[in-house]
């Protein structure tokens, strides 16, 4: 469906990031993946996820919180693979704490990983899709871009940032060929979330598996993890012509969270 395409997907090396690339490879997307720690492990689930349709994988280690590197990522992007079709913003960072305790470069680093650089990657990739008249940005936000929780004051202002800003871009893109759209999803057990799990596990002095259940049972109805998988398949839905006209959205994947 996607055949000839390039997808771009930031923070892509694990978790979310991973499962839409692995997605998009699969319905014939050539992608290019960005982020730390091993890189050659997820170029190859990637290539062979898309080994059918022979797709391209690319990778570049850009830092998200550097706008100079940003700026060399979708130089590459563009020099290696003609053009970005596609573009899912997911490049994410956490931190807890309470707004007095928490520590302000964190508050800044959570601020340009999380918010800063997709407006970043739009603003470089918006002109090549108004000429090509094509063009999806999927901007990978959170439940926490409809709702709060305490303690995440930083990322909660960072993901409801990510949905003012899909609904902007989507008025200035909607007459022509290109969607702009948020997917929120609640708790996927990816290694972002695992870690606050271990975390209250430590802190509660209980078992990983009650400390994932308590955290589950507190937030989302359905009592089950939303999967990387899930969410790669609603992008590729996003990227679909039968979702030509949805535009502006925020869409929950959450377990019921939000319907509370």
């Amino acid at each position: 469906m996607l055949q000839g395409k390039t997808a771009l997907v930031t923070g892509s090396t694990s978790g979310i990031g991973l499962g839409v690339a692995l997605s998009l490879a699969r319905q014939g997307a050539h992608v290019v993946l960005n982020g730390f720690g091993d890189a050659e492990g997820p170029q190859a689930q990637v290539r062979a996820a898309g080994h059918a349709h022979a797709i391209k994988v690319g990778y570049h280690g850009a830092d998200m919180s550097q706008p100079a590197q940003i700026e060399a990522m979708m130089a590459y992007a563009a020099g290696e693979f003609g053009a970005v079709d596609i573009l899912v913003n997911n490049a994410g960072i956490q931190h807890v704490a309470n707004v007095e305790d928490f520590p302000a470069a964190k508050w800044d680093a959570i601020i340009a990983i999380n918010l800063s650089s997709a407006f970043h990657t739009t603003r470089l990739v918006i002109p090549s899709m108004r000429a090509r008249n094509w063009g999806r940005v999927v901007n990978i936000a959170s439940v926490h871009g409809l709702v709060a929780s305490a303690g995440k004051s930083a990322y909660v202002a960072a993901k409801h940032g990510i949905v003012g800003l899909t609904k902007a871009v989507a008025l200035e893109t909607a007459t022509t060929g290109i969607t702009v759209n948020a997917i929120c999803p609640g708790w996927v057990l990816t290694p972002l979330v695992q870690k606050q799990i271990d975390d209250r596990a430590a802190r509660e002095g209980i078992a990983v598996a009650d400390a994932e259940r308590e955290m589950l049972s507190e937030k989302q109805p359905s009592l089950q993890f939303t999967t990387p998988q899930q969410l790669g398949e609603l992008t590729v839905f996003l990227c679909s012509d039968a979702a030509a006209s949805i535009k502006g959205q925020a869409w929950a994947a959450d377990g019921g969270w939000t319907a509370q």
